[in-house]
């Protein structure tokens, strides 16, 4: 069997995550027993939702344990089956973890799943056409429900969830706004990815200035926010809000340091009577197959031109992870292991 290079969580944080959080090892693959599948895994997914898995606290999933294979979506090749409706070969997506290869349960309901890579290439069923893509869909679809000429805005507008959330409104015939990190994410915003607009927040030192560039993108208002990162830039999205508007709280990847994240014009939510909701898209299961079929045809007709940062090899993981944190990535961040 082959050898396995894994990235374990050796460590938890205090504060900032460091790469001294994680360890490198090499396992020998098991061999197979009935209705396992061992999967050679072709690029691993990093997403911040890890981030808060490896803090040991209350939060809506439960931590990484320690000495374990960091959690982490995959695709890859079937190398071996041992199930009847997996052969070697077939293209799969599940919940492979931070290392080269996975044996699964395969007859476990929603541990993998076959995907077709005729007009959609297989990393991108780790970004557009997977969670990320169904996070935007259930979040503008489900709880945002906007109507034809509403404005929506959404945070982090560059990343696998927001360039999809930009497709999917526009879709709908929204005007859609987007929030990204420097000029040349706003500029693939709006040239690639179809915005209406972009605000570089960084050019914003405060709410106040950040709330006038959103009045001139938004000059109707806005009737719709997807929220990825809190803070500053929540607070200025609500002097913006419209009456009855409908905030979708996916990430707020600002507080993911531990610190909390303070609101600073609460009342808004009362004087405009907005809806604000958070969710986690893998507690909505029985929207996936509605939500991956629209978006995977975004993405074979060219109407979503997902943009991805490949970090090379395993070992390269904790660092391309930490960079994400930042915003350092273009796009959705995959590290590519074969």
């Amino acid at each position: 069997m082959p050898a396995n290079q894994q990235i374990l969580l050796d460590n938890r944080p205090q504060g900032e995550a460091t790469v001294a959080n994680f360890k490198l090892v090499t396992a020998q693959t098991p061999a197979l027993a009935d209705g396992q599948v061992l999967v050679r895994h072709h690029y691993l997914s990093l997403d911040p939702y890890m981030r808060g898995r490896m803090n040991d606290s209350k939060s809506y999933a439960a931590s990484q344990a320690l000495g374990e294979v960091m959690i982490g979506g995959t695709v890859g090749e079937v190398a071996e089956s041992k199930h009847p409706k997996f052969q070697p070969g077939d293209k799969v997506v599940g919940m492979g973890g931070w290392q080269e290869y996975s044996v699964v349960d395969a007859g476990q309901p929603g541990a993998l799943r076959k995907v077709d890579t005729t007009h959609v290439p297989l990393s991108h069923y780790l970004g557009a056409v997977g969670m990320p893509g169904v996070t935007a869909w259930y979040g503008l679809v489900k709880i945002i429900n906007p109507k034809a000429g509403d404005t929506v805005v959404v945070s982090a507008a560059t990343g696998a969830v927001g360039s999809a959330f930009g497709a999917l409104a526009k879709a709908r015939g929204c005007r859609a706004v987007g929030i990204a990190g420097g000029p040349d994410k706003c500029k693939y915003a709006v040239e690639e990815l179809g915005f209406d607009a972009c605000i570089d927040y960084k050019v914003h030192k405060d709410m106040y200035s950040l709330a006038k560039a959103l009045k001139d993108a938004c000059p109707s208002g806005i009737d719709g926010y997807f929220e990825n990162v809190g803070g500053m830039i929540l607070d200025a999205v609500l002097l913006r809000m419209n009456a009855f508007g409908r905030i979708a709280v996916c990430g707020m990847i600002a507080g993911y340091d531990g610190q909390p994240l303070p609101l600073a014009n609460p009342a808004l939510i009362l004087v405009n009577r907005l809806k604000v909701e958070g969710f986690i898209v893998s507690e909505h299961m029985e929207v996936w197959p509605e939500a991956l079929t629209e978006l995977g045809t975004l993405v074979g007709t060219g109407k979503l031109r997902p943009r991805e940062t490949i970090a090379q090899g395993i070992a390269s993981a904790p660092e391309a992870f930490l960079g994400l944190l930042k915003g350092k990535n273009f796009g959705k961040q995959l590290v590519k292991l074969i």
